[in-house]
């Protein structure tokens, strides 16, 4: 896989081009209270959840406000479950399904999210939810995955179209990852990047406009024994 480094690096670049929005990113402190990843319905053995990782946890919001959409809340996430690289860079980061259904993502799913050179990461699908005005998707990392957490994909109703977002829960997966991830600031970046793209191209999916750009929201806490328990406590109502 490190073979292939050098030519994902030139993959890699293409992330760092203009969305062709704005881009707006607050860094606010973390709350313990409202910012410990959601529980894991059932953990399984290949789980690799966030307490198994390093570092800090940093829980962003990435979200664009969509008007006029052609797709609804449901529809929209209907798509992306169904094909999540509709939303990808091409050639940065590629879902491949583990067992291919032909069908859309469910509960217990597996994929490998591919990217060039030593980031592949495979995730589990924790939950998939359609509610009125609101659809979404959450998938949890697997042991071997550059991070330990979870990410969620949602779209929500809103009076003039939808807010789609995506929301994660994340610490470096290991040592090595923590140096990549929190120290060098490598890893952190690329996953940034490839979040706000993918807000865009959601919002592409959706056949809207995005007036307002994406908004990013970084909460940083310092991983403590109290936000295990809290993020062990919460109810799925809290989530």
């Amino acid at each position: 896989m490190l073979t292939g480094l050098p030519r994902g690096l030139v993959a890699l670049g293409r992330i760092w081009a203009l969305p062709g929005v704005g881009v707006a990113h607050r860094r606010v402190a973390g709350d313990p209270a409202r910012d410990a990843p959601p529980p894991l319905p059932d953990v399984v053995r290949r789980d690799q959840p966030a307490h198994a990782g390093h570092g800090p946890l940093l829980h962003r919001t990435f979200a664009v406000r969509v008007t006029d959409p052609r797709l609804g809340p449901r529809a929209l996430v209907a798509v992306l479950a169904a094909d999540m690289n509709r939303a990808m860079v091409p050639g940065v980061a590629r879902f491949d399904p583990v067992t291919s259904t032909g069908r859309a993502l469910a509960v217990d799913d597996e994929l490998v999210v591919r990217m060039p050179g030593p980031w592949d990461g495979p995730v589990r699908v924790v939950d998939r939810t359609d509610e009125p005005g609101r659809s979404s998707f959450r998938l949890a990392t697997l042991a071997g995955h550059l991070e330990a957490g979870q990410i969620e994909f949602a779209a929500t109703t809103s009076p003039d179209g939808l807010i789609f977002t995506v929301t994660t829960w994340a610490r470096a997966g290991d040592r090595c990852a923590d140096l990549m991830y929190n120290r060098l600031g490598v890893a952190r970046e690329i996953q940034f990047q490839l979040w706000v793209h993918c807000c865009v191209a959601a919002a592409d999916v959706a056949g809207g406009s995005v007036p307002d750009g994406v908004e990013v929201t970084t909460r940083s806490l310092t991983w403590s024994d109290a936000l295990a328990e809290q993020s062990a406590g919460k109810s799925a109502a809290d989530v």
